[in-house]
């Protein structure tokens, strides 16, 4: 009886230390996953593993991460390094937003824009499923921590929504997170609305925090978004007041950054509140 109990013991303390090995692994593995698979100092290579076009100019790309449960590491609100080569073979390199998070595991996506006399544009182009693509990062000025505002406003412009996008998509996707997002989107037609099917997605499933209005310049028929330029009307609109717990984020072609900063600092919207990616 007595050397049945001390076996029973033994059991019983190779199973708990079988389960604290267990947990130990596991949390380790948790950690370790969580390091980045950038580096701010030197390029690393990423395979692409899908090419999807968007359009005639637009295509998103999905690039393979390490391991399947391998994170990208870029911190909210900054950008990647993306190096290639253009019609001369001459070395490009320029920064791009990933449209992905952290909690995308194992992958990161770039939607991209291709521009007929883009020297990067030029590289995407001819960019095809295996091969591979040097990255360096993470780069960029602005660190997002959740709660830090009560309200973004956001003016973006074309391409400029990828930040933007990802940014919005962090605050929606955190429950504790309350912050709410305004989004001026203005392009040239209808058709160079990027990630518009995302948006809709992220306004239909939190309406109470997340609100896109659209402008174009060249509007279809029936429109019933803004037309022409983004306006100081169209910003005291639909963009949160100013107020020291606000920030507005811009990101677009250079005159449209212009006129935006114009706008902001003639509706009283002081240096702090403004941010420009």
């Amino acid at each position: 009886m007595e050397f049945l109990e001390a076996k029973e013991i033994q059991v019983g303390i190779a199973v708990a230390i079988v389960a604290v090995v267990a947990t130990a692994a596991y949390l380790y593995t948790s950690k370790k996953n969580k390091v980045g698979s950038i580096d701010p100092e030197n390029f690393k290579e990423f395979k692409l593993v899908k090419r999807t076009q968007l359009s005639h100019n637009v295509a998103k790309f999905r690039f393979e991460l390490p391991t399947p449960t391998s994170v990208l590491g870029l911190p909210i609100g900054q950008h990647i390094s993306c190096r290639g080569k253009d019609s001369q073979g001459e070395e490009v390199i320029k920064p791009y937003t990933p449209t992905t998070l952290d909690t995308d595991v194992g992958y990161f996506e770039l939607v991209i824009k291709m521009y007929p006399l883009g020297r990067m544009s030029h590289y995407f182009r001819e960019l095809r499923e295996g091969d591979y693509m040097s990255v360096r990062g993470p780069k960029g000025r602005f660190k997002y921590q959740p709660g830090e505002v009560r309200a973004f406003g956001m003016l973006a412009g074309g391409s400029g929504i990828t930040p933007m996008f990802q940014v919005a998509r962090a605050i929606l996707e955190n429950p504790k997170d309350n912050t709410q997002v305004h989004l001026i989107y203005a392009n040239v037609t209808y058709d160079d609305i990027l990630l518009k099917e995302e948006l809709e997605g992220l306004e239909a499933k939190y309406p109470g925090c997340f609100q896109v209005y659209y402008v174009l310049n060249q509007p279809p028929e029936e429109w019933t978004g803004g037309v022409g330029f983004v306006s100081k009307e169209m910003i005291q609109a639909h963009c949160p007041a100013p107020a020291p717990d606000i920030k507005i984020l811009r990101c677009g072609p250079p005159p449209m950054n212009k006129a935006m900063a114009a706008h902001l600092d003639a509706l009283g919207y002081s240096a702090e509140m403004q941010f420009q990616f």
